[in-house]
């Protein structure tokens, strides 16, 4: 038999899906980032649950109220994908013994922050003793059916579009966990983007209401993989004609001789939306996410053709489909 660090994380749920029986009727089936029920003929019920584990989720220099508050950006921005509005919050805690009460405190507090900001309430939960410090959230939202942004639907030909850079994150990381040293000014920008990520709800919520997007997908795993998973669930390819590199990353990269494009597309945790519209409603979803106080960047288009590749001066590239895996690695093996 496979060991789960040979099977990895979507093999491990491709097997439990294969023992349960599916709800009939569902708006949103297995493998979306959410799911959904029908609660009303105008009203769906979208429902996630994520969890973070300090083994792999939460980097060295990351504080309690900073992970806690991570636990609930991780579930939100999920909604945002979907174009969902969170309603309220569950949480279960599993706590090491050695914790202390000043701990628990900042884990109550960094949960409060995260909820507050998007404008939801954490109603309640449950706590257990654990052997590594856990939180898993489920969050409640709802949606108008005609508004839910689902993986499936992006057709050839339709804009291919970021709601912002790629790379700070992986440069963020490569400072915690690799040591590696970036002037204080730049260290601080990178490290902000480890330890205090947003989920881009309102820019959700705008483009649902625009109904210009055709798909969607949170980037948590890294760029690279949104594309593949969207490539898999729409039937298209992508063509990448300009990589949302962040300057801040691209200046790290130069200085430490790494590989720009790998920060952008590998890095994962950014947390921003991937997407396609369909170019006849671009224009409309821009003012959409401007009046939102985000943007939206056009990185590139869907092609008929089952590839993903990445335009450059020397050619297409393969774009690999790699990223972020349970099971397959932690942080705290990647500090070592």
């Amino acid at each position: 038999m496979r060991s789960l660090k040979s099977l990895g994380e979507r093999e491990v749920i491709r097997i439990i899906q294969e023992h349960l029986e599916v709800m009939p009727r569902l708006p949103l089936g297995f493998g979306d980032d959410v799911s959904a029920i029908r609660f009303a003929k105008d009203v769906l019920i979208v429902l996630k649950t994520d969890m973070l584990v300090d083994k792999t989720d939460v980097p060295p220099g990351m504080t309690l109220w900073q992970a806690a508050r991570k636990a609930v950006v991780m579930n939100i921005s999920d909604l945002a994908a979907k174009g969902a509005k969170p309603m309220a919050l569950l949480v279960a805690l599993g706590i090491p013994r050695k914790f202390t009460e000043k701990d628990i405190r900042q884990i109550a507090k960094g949960l409060n922050s995260g909820a507050r900001e998007y404008d939801t309430f954490i109603l309640g939960g449950d706590t257990n003793e654990a052997s590594d410090f856990i939180i898993s959230c489920a969050v409640l939202g709802i949606c108008h059916p005609k508004m839910l942004m689902k993986r499936k639907g992006a057709k050839p030909g339709d804009i291919l579009a970021v709601t912002g850079n790629f790379g700070k994150t992986a440069a963020g990381l490569k400072i915690l966990l690799e040591n590696i040293h970036a002037p204080q000014e730049l260290r601080e920008t990178l490290l902000e983007s480890v330890l205090m990520p947003k989920a881009r709800l309102n820019e959700g919520l705008a483009l649902a209401s625009s109904q210009a997007v055709t798909a969607s997908i949170d980037s948590s795993d890294g760029l690279a993989w949104s594309l593949h998973e969207l490539s898999k669930a729409s039937h298209v390819g992508f063509l990448v004609e300009k990589l949302p590199l962040a300057p801040e990353a691209l200046k790290f990269a130069e200085t430490h001789g790494l590989n720009p494009a790998e920060l952008c597309l590998y890095g994962g945790e950014e947390y921003e939306l991937v997407l396609t519209i369909k170019p006849q409603f671009w224009d409309k979803a821009l003012s959409a996410i401007k009046n939102a106080g985000g943007k939206i960047i056009p990185i590139g288009k869907a092609i008929k053709e089952n590839s993903v590749k990445l335009k450059t001066k020397e050619g297409l590239i393969p774009i690999e489909f790699k990223g972020w895996e349970h099971f397959k690695t932690t942080l705290k093996e990647t500090k070592e």
